[in-house]
């Protein structure tokens, strides 16, 4: 197979400015926050819960009101350089009536940290959920999830050594990265590295495509249809990369249409969704 040329600068810019190329995204942001804010109202969870000494190593718990059979862990986007968990507890409610607890997960954001540092405060935060989150309320399996960066520090836990953290197992059964960034190479000439400072070893380091996972649990892969074609090239690569994760029966990433990098997300507000009925999947029938 022929190399394809390195992406210039400017091709850079265009494929992962999501802002520049979505310029209504304050609209759905706005849309984010209402429907935020209702399902706080709705299901009141526990706000703030410590899982880390990092400042903003929190999580936002919310419960079913019959024990949960599992929960599922998601990981919010913004660049790893902005945006909060506040912002999403839109993807609580689906799951929280499908009789699961949700774990929004905060971590500290850069250029205060680096990328590195924030995949650890991941790792942190499942061993938080391992530890204490079945008397909180947040029993296994588990699943994680995330959006944008949160699909990027997804597909990092897969290639933790979670045994040299103390457990027997993986502590997940499956996991989705959504409009994930798996190659962070582009990324060093990304105008954002003022904030990531990334050089290329770094960047390879930090790499999911450059990484093996440590475990076969099933990975669910989704993509807007609506988005750069730099976000679609980023999921076939780990597609490509790591075909012991596919889940069983998906031969092909979920390319959710008419949706684009900030629009695709609020269809974990919809419970008939491809992509809700895609994730809740990942939990094993009891």
């Amino acid at each position: 197979m022929i190399a394809s040329a390195p992406l210039t600068a400017e091709a850079i810019e265009r494929g992962y400015n999501n802002r520049a190329a979505f310029p209504d995204y304050q609209e759905w942001f706005d849309q984010w926050t209402a429907r935020s804010e209702s399902a706080r109202e709705a299901l009141r969870p526990s706000l703030d819960l410590r899982y880390g000494s990092g400042p903003k190593e929190t999580l936002d718990l919310y419960l079913p009101p019959t024990p949960a059979r599992g929960t599922f862990m998601f990981i919010h986007g913004g660049w790893w350089r902005s945006l909060d968990k506040a912002d999403h507890a839109f993807v609580a409610p689906a799951f929280v009536a499908a009789g699961l607890a949700v774990a929004l997960v905060n971590y500290d954001l850069s250029p205060a940290v680096t990328i590195a540092t924030i995949v650890e405060q991941c790792r942190h935060a499942v061993l938080w959920l391992m530890r204490d989150g079945p008397s909180r309320g947040a029993p296994t399996p588990l699943v994680i999830g995330g959006h944008s960066a949160g699909g990027h520090l997804t597909a990092m836990m897969y290639t933790t050594n979670w045994r040299g953290r103390g457990l027997s197992q993986t502590p997940f059964t499956g996991g989705v990265s959504l409009s994930g960034i798996h190659d962070l190479t582009p990324l060093v000439q990304f105008s954002y590295n003022v904030d990531f400072r990334l050089d290329d070893a770094e960047a390879r380091r930090l790499s999911p495509i450059d990484r093996q996972p440590l475990t076969d649990a099933p990975l669910l892969l989704a993509v807007g249809a609506n988005e750069t074609s730099e976000f679609a090239r980023q999921t076939d690569l780990l597609w490509d990369a790591w075909p012991q994760n596919h889940p069983p029966g998906v031969t092909a990433p979920l390319r959710i249409a008419n949706r684009h990098h900030y629009s695709v997300v609020l269809d974990y507000a919809d419970p008939a969704s491809a992509l809700t009925q895609a994730t809740l999947a990942l939990f094993p029938l009891r």
